[in-house]
Parts: C-alpha cells; structure tokens; sequence
C-alpha cells in the first residue's frame, strides 16, 4: 500500500502556515480538483479531492493538527483521531454534512451564476453590473455637468411579458428535472459512491421549457434594448473616477433587483490648463521688458479671464499662487489654487538696431542688478578659488 502523502505538501503549504492560509489553499484546490470540474478524468479527480478533504479535515481542526505535528499520520492510525484520515468506505454522497459534493462546491464558490458553470434554479437574483466610458471637457470636471448617456441591455419582452412563450400559451415543467432546473447522476467509484449535480440539459436550468416560442424575442423572454440614462458629473471628477447609478444595470432574474451601472470618467486634454490634485497650472509667456519693468496682464483662469499684475524684477520660473482659483474639491468644500507660471521669452531675429541699443543697456547695468547671476558666480569662485 502507497504511504500518505504529508498533509501540508497535499495543500501545498508551509506547516507554519496560518488557518486562513490552509483555508485559502483549500478552497484553490477544491475548486481545481473537483470533479464537476474535471468532466474527462473524474475518477482521478475524485481521489484528488478525496486526498485534499482528508488533509484539510486535520489540518483545519488545531487539536488534530497539533497530534498530527507530534505522531503525523500515525496519530490517526492508531485510532487517536477517529474518522480523520481513514478515507475507507467514504460516501461522498454524505459528504461532511453537505447533500453532494456540488453543496461543498457552492458552498465554496457560489451556485447559481458562478463562474464555474454550476446553475441552480434558486429564488430571485440580481442584475449584472454594466461599465461604459464617458469623455467631458476640462470646465465639465471642474465645476460637473449633466450628460444623457445611451446603454444597451436586456428587457423584458413586452410581446411576451417575459415569459418567452407566444401570447395566449405558457411555458411547460420541464418533464426532465421536473422543474428543479438540475438532474443528479450517481457513480460508483473505488471509494463508495460519487453523486454530481449538474445543470439540466434539456431546459438550461430555467426548469421550464417554451414549446411556442414568442416570435419577438425567439423565447428567450428578453430583447436588448438602447436606454437613455441622465449621468449628474460631480463637480470635482478627474480621469478614473468611477460613477455608480444604482439600478441602471441589466435586470435582475425570478423578480431580482437590478444591477447598478458604473460610469468610468475621461478627461479630455485642456489646450492651456493643466491640474495638479485640485491645483490648475497654467504657464504664462512674458517678455524680458514685461519682467524687468513689470506689467498688469490679462490672465485665463477657469473663471473667466482676470487682470493680474507681474511685478517689477519677476524672474523666469518665478511661480505664483492665486488662492480659490483651482478646482472644486470632490469630497469637501473649497477648490483649489491657480498656479501661475512665469515664462520669460527671449526674442529671436533682432536687426542692428535692436542689438545696438541690448549692447548699450547692457553696458549701463552694474552687476549687483543682475542678483541671480552675482549670487552664482560669487558661488562658482566660492567652489573653484577656495
């Protein structure tokens, strides 16, 4: 007879490893393992999952954890811990409490509409979610806008009332599962008796079969249909911010509630504004008279346009901050600033004139007027002439 693989290798974990880690590694293994899951190999897949279940029941339980640390699997053998690790004559169709083995797996990972493809007939359910994209201006995001946006999705069919079947007939039980919307198929494997639980075949798990189909929707009992849904754009959003209009989804299922639809913003581009967080940066040209002399300048802002005096002596990169003047704060009251960035433009081309009369100024500037520059070389001899 084959030795028992160790508990923590079966699980694929350390044997310092947390109960939330053996838990997480269990269900990993369940799900891959389990036989619904494995329609080509089951038997295999059956002593796989049989393996895992018997690590789990003893690693999951501290007290037989802590004997099987001590003895391992022979503090079971010896009897210590009665119906752990035996595996004999196990009956996964009275599996640890479960109906089946398709209990423990939707226990685990859901049943109707999990991912997995088990579907069981249950009471109302709801609506999937839906995600669009929707693009606004820089001035929408900043002070929020109103749009009427278009969504696609299913309906009931007004034709049929939803019921997919044509006026004046009704859908049948379905003579297969009898209306459960599953069929259960017992097998005898090495270790007892293996029961699955599958979707039925002949109704796709409604539990009702449309003899005459509506014309309308093809009994499906659902047409996709163009909705128009008003999004209100807080004022405040950027790039990424996601909206959620509650109920705005696909319909539920059996009288279930709507799903919810989420609106993912884009911001387009602004031609000069640029934002920081809730700062807007915005980059102003000057002329090197403009800084010199100083000017009073007209200005865009997200306001509107204002008059803005550049002080005498401004130097290029010279930033400042009109408080207020930013964006509106998404989550609290205020708005951010307006940053204001000086940009000294040096012009090109000049005639002999022009330079004639540069090379006249510059002979009548004394270099402690020039302080950017005195302070630099006064560094740079600083560094180089001790």
């Amino acid at each position: 007879m084959a030795s028992k693989r160790d508990y923590y290798e079966v699980l694929g974990v350390s044997r310092d490893a947390s109960e939330a880690e053996i838990k997480k590694a269990y269900r990993r293994l369940a799900r891959k393992y389990h036989p619904d899951m494995n329609p080509d190999n089951k038997e295999e897949a059956a002593e796989k999952f049989k393996e895992i279940h018997e690590a789990y029941e003893v690693l999951s339980d501290p007290e037989k954890r802590r004997r099987y640390d001590q003895f391992g699997h022979a503090a079971f053998d010896m009897g210590a811990g009665a119906g752990a690790g035996t595996g004999a004559g196990m009956d996964f169709g009275s599996f640890g409490g479960f109906d089946d083995l398709g209990d423990i797996f939707d226990a685990f990972f859901g049943g109707f509409g999990s991912p997995f493809g088990r579907r069981r007939r249950s009471g109302p359910q709801r609506g999937s979610d839906l995600e669009m994209d929707l693009q606004i201006t820089f001035e929408e995001a900043a002070f929020g806008t109103e749009r009427e946006v278009r969504i696609d999705r299913w309906e009931d069919c007004e034709e049929c009332g939803g019921s997919g079947a044509a006026p004046g007939t009704r859908p049948i039980t379905c003579p297969k599962c009898g209306g459960t919307g599953q069929v259960r198929v017992t097998q005898r494997i090495a270790f007892g008796h293996f029961q699955t639980v599958s979707t039925c075949d002949r109704c796709q798990g409604r539990g009702k079969i449309v003899e005459n189909p509506c014309s309308a929707c093809h009994g499906r009992g659902k047409v996709r249909r163009p909705r128009r849904v008003k999004v209100k754009v807080p004022a405040g959003v950027d790039t990424g911010s996601a909206l959620r209009l509650a109920g705005e989804g696909e319909l539920g299922i059996n009288g279930g509630p709507p799903g919810d639809l989420f609106v993912r913003i884009q911001v387009l581009p602004h031609k000069v504004f640029k934002r920081e967080q809730d700062d807007v940066v915005v980059e102003i040209p000057i002329s090197f008279v403009q800084a010199a002399l100083g000017d009073s300048i007209e200005i865009p802002t997200l306001d509107g346009k204002m008059k803005f005096k550049i002080p005498e002596g401004t130097q290029p990169g010279t930033v400042f901050r009109l408080r207020g003047k930013g964006i509106p704060h998404l989550q609290g009251y205020g708005r951010g600033d307006q940053v204001v960035k000086i940009k000294v433009v040096v012009p090109t081309r000049l005639n002999e004139k022009q330079k004639e009369l540069l090379r006249k100024f510059e002979n009548t500037v004394q270099p402690d007027q020039y302080q950017l520059r005195k302070g630099f070389f006064e560094k740079m001899k600083d560094a180089f002439m001790g």
